[in-house]
């Protein structure tokens, strides 16, 4: 019913930027929240980012806190992850996720909450 994709990843040196971009369709966009999850090999996928469906809240894992950025622009159906100062430990598969529900914060920092996920776009740091 939801349907996400990814698009932004790539190889950027460490101290750089990327912009990663999720496109949803199949339901009304604005009547999602939206997570941004990655995982690192031979680690669990973890929170990195959400946006509240009203775009009024958002919330960040401590590792990306003041570095990332969510957003949201419901007239493209479209979350953004602007992410900046880039560390080679951020390299990892980055996942997009939408969910129709809504709850404390820790609704949204929890993978378990997100129904429709994306393909994953993989972003690499060197250094």
């Amino acid at each position: 019913q939801v349907q996400l994709v990814e698009s932004g990843g790539g190889l950027v040196q460490a101290g750089g930027s990327l912009r990663l971009s999720c496109a949803a369709s199949g339901r009304i966009f604005s009547g999602l929240a939206m997570g941004w999850f990655r995982q690192a090999p031979g680690k669990e996928r973890e929170f990195v980012a959400a946006i509240t469906r009203s775009g009024g809240i958002t919330y960040y894992s401590d590792s990306v806190k003041g570095r990332f950025t969510i957003s949201r622009d419901n007239a493209k159906n479209t979350v953004y992850l602007q992410m900046n100062s880039l560390k080679p430990e951020d390299t990892a598969v980055y996942y997009c996720a939408a969910t129709a529900g809504a709850g404390l914060s820790s609704y949204y920092t929890s993978s378990r909450a997100y129904s429709y996920w994306g393909q994953g776009t993989q972003v690499t740091v060197s250094s």
